[in-house]
């Protein structure tokens, strides 16, 4: 019964501050307000008994992304008048055909891995390691391998978008 209202209480606080986060103006407030949220998550985690999703919660997204968007969020002007972002160059055609093509394609990937993954539980008995972390590191580097890198790319882009809008005109 006490894990029960722990849980519904974190889970209050996480959805809370996720409504924080887009509905407060201020963006360096929204970003807070994400810290917030993260480190609830990490709480949920320690509750689950997942101590090293916790630490890496609070190491990686509580500490380095929410830095990067700080950084983001100091260097980009946002004092200018929407129309001082206009780029003539600008292909939006193009970007939302790629857009629906990427859509289709994470469709397909749904709808034709759904019966193919095992469920983690009966894979986590079958590993031959022992202890959580173990697992984790088991699990991460031979059958989620392609995720993660696909999850190291899009935090790569990110940063590389940051620089390019960080990037002064010379």
């Amino acid at each position: 019964m006490g894990e029960a209202i722990a849980f519904y209480t974190l889970a209050a606080f996480i959805l809370g501050f996720a409504v924080l986060v887009i509905t407060t103006k201020d963006t360096v407030h929204s970003v807070l307000f994400l810290v917030l949220d993260f480190l609830f998550v990490a709480a949920l985690y320690v509750m689950l008994n997942a101590p090293f999703l916790a630490a890496i919660q609070v190491l990686v997204y509580a500490g380095g992304i929410v830095v990067l968007y700080l950084f983001v969020v100091m260097l980009v002007n946002l004092k200018r008048l929407p129309e001082a972002f206009q780029d003539p160059n600008r292909h939006g055609r193009i970007g939302l055909i790629l857009s629906v093509a990427v859509l289709l394609e994470l469709a397909a990937i749904a709808a034709l891995g759904v019966g193919s993954v095992a469920p983690v539980r009966t894979a986590a008995r079958a590993l031959p390691v022992t202890g959580n972390t173990e697992q984790v590191g088991w699990m991460l580097y031979t059958s989620y391998l392609i995720p993660f890198e696909i999850a190291s790319m899009l935090l790569l882009v990110a940063m590389i978008g940051a620089i390019v809008l960080a990037k002064r005109e010379l």
